[in-house]
């Protein structure tokens, strides 16, 4: 089927909205797993996602129907990621020692615009300009800054930090890994379809979260801001994000959504620092440019082929 150019804008449209909304999942996600635990804060927030998404996609005509109907190779290979990646991404920030480190393990999380670009070229045939490799080598630059401490900037240090606080940043790491692939096989097994499984994706997520809490039990407490936390992480980064993101990918101008996302770093670091009260030292700063820089060169790096075939 057919998109439509005020359809793609649109779809495009929504996946910026979505990169917006992501700026403030960090802030927002460490808060909460302060208050509740990394599994509990989770587990709500994709048990309340999943029941909006759910009740959207129930008032839809033929809704739960269509989702069902979609291909098998989406509905399960994109559903594994979905799930892979909110787990990953909750707990390398619940897991990590101090807020500074959250925003360090933020950092290397949103290597996903990049690895999502890399990965358009074996799954979605666009090709490379050479500048590519010095782009991915500045991005993984940032994650190198990420982990070490400010004016250490050795080898020895990275090693060392790394071996004594290597599990939120090999989280964040599989969490970025994850996302890129998810970004780019729904555009491949679901790009022809009307709608997406996000609803689902999302109701799922909440209940494996919820089982695996259970299975380890968490101290939390609750109070007005825990409950207006949980309900703007459930309706807005997470119900809303994902629901637009997965419309930008499927049916959007897919690299330049995966381009606007490179600023996505700074934005979660400007709003982290701010709502956490945490004071960004100069490495992180620098971590964050670094993998800007490479999210900018990766993207003049794409050349989309069926677009210049068609010119």
């Amino acid at each position: 089927m057919k998109i439509s150019v005020s359809q793609e804008n649109l779809n495009t449209i929504f996946g910026i909205l979505a990169i917006l909304f992501w700026g403030t999942t960090i802030a927002f996600s460490r808060s909460l797993t302060e208050q509740l635990g990394p599994l509990t804060a989770a587990s709500w927030i994709y048990l309340l996602s999943g029941i909006w998404s759910c009740i959207y996609l129930i008032s839809k005509p033929g809704g739960i129907k269509k989702i069902f109907q979609l291909p098998i190779l989406y509905l399960i290979g994109c559903g594994v990621l979905f799930v892979f990646y909110m787990v990953c991404l909750y707990l390398a920030v619940g897991l990590a020692f101090s807020r500074e480190q959250v925003i360090g393990v933020s950092i290397i999380n949103y290597l996903w615009p990049e690895l999502t670009l890399v990965f358009s070229l074996p799954i979605l045939h666009k090709k490379a300009k050479i500048t590519l490799v010095p782009g991915v080598v500045l991005a993984f630059s940032g994650f190198y800054l990420a982990t070490v401490e400010s004016g250490m900037f050795s080898w020895e240090a990275f090693k060392g930090n790394i071996q004594v606080n290597y599990f939120p940043y090999l989280l964040a790491f599989m969490a970025a890994i994850s996302w890129g692939l998810y970004s780019i096989l729904v555009r491949r097994w679901a790009g022809h379809t009307e709608d997406g499984a996000v609803p689902l994706f999302l109701l799922v997520t909440g209940l494996i979260l919820t089982a695996i809490r259970f299975m380890f039990p968490e101290e939390s407490y609750s109070s007005p801001r825990v409950v207006a936390e949980l309900l703007y992480m459930s309706i807005f980064p997470t119900f809303l994000a994902y629901f637009f993101w997965d419309r930008a990918m499927r049916k959007g101008k897919i690299i330049l959504v995966a381009s606007v996302s490179y600023f996505t770093p700074l934005l979660s670091i400007i709003i982290s620092s701010l709502y956490l009260q945490v004071a960004v030292k100069a490495n992180l700063w620098i971590a964050c440019g670094l993998v800007i820089a490479g999210a900018v060169i990766c993207k003049f790096s794409i050349v989309d082929r069926t677009q210049k075939e068609s010119a």
